[in-house]
């Protein structure tokens, strides 16, 4: 992943991350640097991605296998715009930044059923107006291929009864129900991108719009689009061409892409003929290194613009999750710590034919929670920069989601850590420990037995994918390990490149081959779309593309529901609390950054979305 971000990022899963981009400072200090104004020419910001975590798709139009920050925003949003951009060059924001953004806010109407999108009028790099028509070629497309894009039933396209283009640079939806105007401008609208004509072609050297996507419709069943998404992605898979194919040229972002290999070294320069409210004067450059602590090595060697600081590295945390002492202050480098609006979790695979029978018992899943020692993990790992998740909804930087089952128990949530009580729940429910490992020795669905499909001497018997080169990850697991220990749960860690365990992420179906996963650790969910507010459709809706684990609870389902339509805050307290109940995923502490700066860099800004706004950039050296 991208090193501007403490922890590895996945919009989804889609959005998969652990922490959020840190804001250029000359000190230690919150605010961020303001000492330049303009840019030595040709000046170069040098980011990092560890090994195995680089981008590595450029089409925005795919399935979970490229859904993550890295891919979205620190790669695609750089060219290509969606509708809408969040938070905006801040250091709190969770709000649309309507400046940043293609297109002007929503309006309502018809109690919430008819929603007008009006474009600004942007220009693609090659001249061509960022117009209706190119919003209408991304929402024919989520017609043709919804399945392969964060679907989830009932939700976009699914909501709408009819869309168009009502003029040139406007684009009318009639919904099928009123929603909240929050929910759908947050979570729906915020999915959308528009595409240029370019790009609708079938095969290569094409006319624009001759792949005729853009004016497909369900009466061909929509083959046309389908036809143009194929192509799309062959050009997708062919990574070597991703600096070089005239299709990615095409361009609505403050950057254009020079250079890229798919080992994490590409470089993104200011795209001059960019629409939006400020031009990038600073050249982006990533750079690929084999773990955190090497980025830390490039930090103190002054190869880095912007580095995170492994928590084992810093004195522990003060006062806003800063040290006491800059450990590179020397190397000419500020501190800054950066929130990330987001929670750390395992996904558990419900549909695991072994021990998702397992999983699928509350009880089960309540000893496993209170057998994990958040705190216990921030002390010994976190040093105070990491904090517990309690629920489906991130707790830090503090808003109005907070729920009152989020609050409980120091804001551990319901199950804090507490081995005793986990091996009391465990032996009431027909378990022993027989060997050294847990064993079912009731089989059956009564009260007192183990639970449906557990068959009698099943063992408890887990293993953990975490992402290799994290090693705040991997020293989590190893507690983890200890803890479930402490009850006979073995559980074995597996280290993996992070790339490898997003193409695990789909859902899958116990017979499937691939369906052998117990625990996907990818560090967690960052709420930077699909869905700004933190309802659960991603990622807890029974069918959802980005439901990893397979979870399904037609009361959760329900829940999620409600948030769509009201905007109160206490049917969304609600929801947050059966979350923080029901355990849909195995809860794990969420870090707080600590970057590393340039003194040479200035104007950029922390984001608790990861979005990501380097045209705001000013740099005093040629190396920043």
């Amino acid at each position: 992943m991208s090193e501007r971000r403490r922890g590895i990022g996945a919009a989804g899963i889609a959005g998969i991350a652990a922490a959020a981009l840190l804001a250029a400072g000359c000190s230690s200090t919150a605010s961020p640097s303001t000492t330049s104004t303009t840019s030595v020419k040709g000046a170069v910001a040098t980011l990092a991605n560890i090994s195995g975590t680089g981008a590595n798709c450029i089409f925005p139009f795919q399935g979970t296998q490229c859904a993550s920050v890295v891919n979205g925003e620190d790669f695609e949003y750089l060219m290509v715009r969606p509708l809408y951009m969040f938070g905006g060059n801040s250091n709190t924001s969770i709000s649309v930044d309507y400046a940043d953004s293609p297109a002007d806010a929503p309006i309502y109407s018809d109690g919430g059923k008819t929603v007008v999108i009006n474009l600004k009028g942007w220009k693609w790099s090659n001249g061509q107006t960022v117009d209706a028509q190119d919003l209408i070629f991304w929402l024919n497309m989520l017609e043709a291929e919804k399945a392969l894009f964060g679907y989830g039933p009932g939700l976009l396209p699914d909501n709408m009864a009819s869309y168009s283009a009502t003029g040139p640079d406007q684009v009318t939806l009639h919904l099928k129900q009123a929603y909240s105007s929050i929910w759908f401008t947050y979570n729906q609208l915020a999915t959308l991108e528009p595409m240029p004509m370019a790009w609708d072609v079938s095969q290569a050297g094409g006319a624009a719009g001759s792949g005729g996507c853009t004016t497909d419709s369900a009466a061909d069943g929509w083959a046309k689009c389908k036809a143009v998404y194929n192509f799309m992605t062959a050009q997708n898979k062919d990574t070597s061409t991703y600096a070089t194919n005239p299709l990615w040229k095409i361009v609505d972002g403050p950057y254009k892409l020079t250079s890229y290999n798919i080992d994490g070294n590409y470089t993104f320069v200011p795209n001059p003929k960019y629409s939006g409210p400020q031009k990038a004067t600073v050249t982006v450059k990533f750079a690929n290194y084999t773990s955190d602590t090497a980025v830390y090595t490039g930090v103190k060697t002054g190869a880095l613009s912007i580095g995170a600081i492994p928590s084992t590295d810093l004195g522990p945390a003060q006062k806003d999750f800063l040290p006491a002492v800059n450990p590179v202050q020397s190397a000419g480098y500020g501190l800054q710590a950066a929130y990330s609006f987001g929670i750390g979790y395992a996904a558990t695979n419900f549909n695991n034919p072994t021990v998702g029978p397992m999983f699928r018992q509350l009880y089960f899943r309540q000893a496993l929670q209170m057998l994990t020692n958040q705190k216990g993990m921030d002390t010994a790992v976190g040093r105070g920069y990491s904090y517990p998740t309690p629920a489906g909804v991130p707790p830090e930087p503090r808003s109005q989601w907070v729920s009152s089952a989020m609050e409980e128990n120091g804001g551990q949530g319901p199950y804090p850590y507490d081995p005793s009580k986990a091996e009391a729940l465990l032996a009431s429910h027909g378990w022993k420990v027989v060997g050294g490992v847990l064993t079912c020795e009731s089989a059956g669905t009564g009260a007192s037995e183990c639970g449906a499909g557990i068959a009698k001497g099943a063992q408890a018997k887990l293993t953990m994918s975490y992402t290799s080169g994290i090693s705040t990850q991997e020293d989590d697991v190893d507690i983890l390990k200890s803890g479930f220990g402490q009850a006979g749960i073995q559980l074995a860690p597996q280290g993996e490149t992070f790339d490898t365990l997003l193409g695990e992420t789909s859902p899958c179906k116990p017979s499937q081959a691939s369906c052998k996963w117990d625990f996907l650790y990818l560090g967690g969910w960052l709420f930077n779309g699909p869905g700004f507010e933190p309802t659960g459709e991603p990622l807890y809706q029974t069918g959802a593309d980005n439901n990893a684990g397979s979870y399904s609870n037609p009361t959760m389902d329900s829940l999620i529901n409600a948030t769509h339509t009201s905007s109160s805050l206490s049917t969304f307290d609600t929801y947050a609390n059966y979350t923080a109940s029901q355990l849909p995923a195995l809860w794990l502490p969420w870090q707080t950054a600590v970057m590393a700066v340039s003194n040479n860099l200035h104007h950029v800004t922390q984001n608790p979305l990861d979005m990501f706004f380097p045209e705001y950039w000013t740099c005093s050296a040629k190396n920043c």
